[in-house]
């Protein structure tokens, strides 16, 4: 897999029948290894190592309904509330994030309501702050570390 815009990290592998998986330390369980799950679980520990967010606030891979289409949500981090403080969207690195693609995590944020978005390709990585008052968002830095 290439090389990504994150913070090295040592990940579990395994090889079976030719198909090679990846540990997802949320989900406890090996995952097969697509370029999109490498960006997310980049991701995962970029937001557990460096932004300090605690392992049982973050969720993965969960379905949700959206306009009556089931769809489903790559990374999501929930304040202590139970709310949503952030949704991430991730992408192969051969995508172009483009307008479609914040489309799509605004369509899933009309149902979640997080206060932060991120969107990410493991090359270039988005950050936004949701302004619910003026309906639109403002493009961040970075996204807040956990307090």
């Amino acid at each position: 897999m290439q090389k990504l815009n994150f913070p090295t990290y040592s990940f579990r592998f395994k090889n079976s029948e030719n198909k090679i998986s990846i540990f997802d330390c949320l989900r406890k369980k090996f995952v097969i290894l697509q370029p999109e799950e490498w960006v997310r679980q980049h991701c995962v520990l970029y937001l557990i190592q460096e932004k300090k967010y605690p392992k049982s606030h973050i969720n993965v891979e969960k379905e949700l309904i959206v306009n009556d289409l089931k769809k489903r949500y790559d990374i999501v981090v929930f304040n202590t509330d139970g709310s949503i403080h952030l949704i991430v969207e991730c992408k192969a690195p051969t995508v172009t994030i483009n307008q479609s693609t914040f489309n799509q995590i605004a369509q899933y944020n009309q149902v979640l309501n997080a206060n932060y978005l991120m969107v990410t390709n493991g090359i270039n990585h988005y950050y936004c702050q949701m302004d619910f008052e003026n309906k639109r968002f403002d493009f961040l830095k970075d996204i807040p570390t956990y307090n």
